[in-house]
């Protein structure tokens, strides 16, 4: 995708694969960083691994861990949420981990009007800072462009974030299906420290029920512009990863991953060089 982009890969592009497994595809295809994730088989983080354990996997391939992903329903927090995150973010301290996604609820049974929305969001930001202090890591906001989804504006996070002053804590998830699905004008480059990406190109789903099965890699007929939103976060001075997120069933049943993501980065790197 270019000597310039950092290349990395979430393990959901093969959740079939092990860690070492899903290390070894990352390096050969030489990315920089991968994402482990704790909703992958069991639910445990890395299939159960201890974190020295995948520490030392990712060393021995040259590769950074670059996110667990991820604490889900960040924004409804209480005590129980608190002690996932602690236990989440010690985890990304032993194993080497730079950052905890954090994605917000959606679900369509939890409504909240605006205001105590925000104010929840506020709640879980200054909860979770300490926690992510104490492990030296940085919690990622994720908004999710469905309609369902009680964060889907970046500019909110932000507002929030900046409100309390923790702008040091907290940087933003830029992913390419929410940014579209979202239609937020605003980017936010300077304030992001990790872009997923994933490509839609089945025309026959309107985009009001696109959801994560829709998601493949992106290739010559994607419908929601990565290129383009990669080349505007480059230009507002975005340097950091570039992941590739794919959930779609196919993608994970592709027995040529490696060729398909080859294929789908080879494709990127043609586009943004136009």
């Amino acid at each position: 995708m270019g000597t310039d982009v950092v290349v990395a890969l979430n393990h959901m592009v093969a959740p079939a694969l092990d860690v070492s497994g899903f290390f070894d595809l990352a390096a050969d295809l030489g990315c920089r960083g991968v994402e482990i994730r704790n909703d992958l088989g069991d639910g445990t983080v890395a299939g159960g691994l201890a974190p020295e354990d995948v520490a030392r996997l990712a060393a021995g391939r040259g590769l950074a861990i670059l996110s667990i992903n991820a604490l889900q329903r960040f924004n409804d927090w209480s005590e129980a949420r608190a002690e996932e995150a602690r236990a989440l973010a010690d985890y990304a301290r032993r194993c080497g981990a730079a950052a905890l996604v954090l994605v917000p609820v959606n679900d369509a049974g939890w409504q909240k009007p605006p205001e105590e929305r925000r104010a929840g969001l506020r709640q879980a930001l200054a909860g979770l800072a300490p926690i992510l202090a104490e492990s030296g890591i940085v919690g990622l906001v994720e908004p999710l462009g469905f309609e369902i989804c009680s964060l889907r504006s970046k500019r909110e996070a932000v507002a929030a974030i900046d409100e309390l002053g923790l702008g040091d804590r907290f940087r933003l998830v830029h992913d390419t299906f929410h940014h579209h699905l979202v239609g937020e004008g605003d980017l936010f480059p300077e304030r992001t420290g990790l872009v997923h990406i994933s490509g839609v190109e089945d025309r026959t789903v309107p985009p009001a029920e696109w959801r994560d099965a829709n998601r493949v890699l992106v290739g010559p007929g994607d419908l929601i512009g990565n290129a383009a939103q990669i080349r505007a976060l480059r230009a507002g001075g975005y340097r950091g990863p570039v992941s590739f997120e794919p959930f779609a069933a196919g993608v994970h049943a592709d027995p040529d991953i490696a060729g398909a993501l080859r294929g789908s980065s080879d494709h990127l790197a043609a586009a943004l060089a136009r």
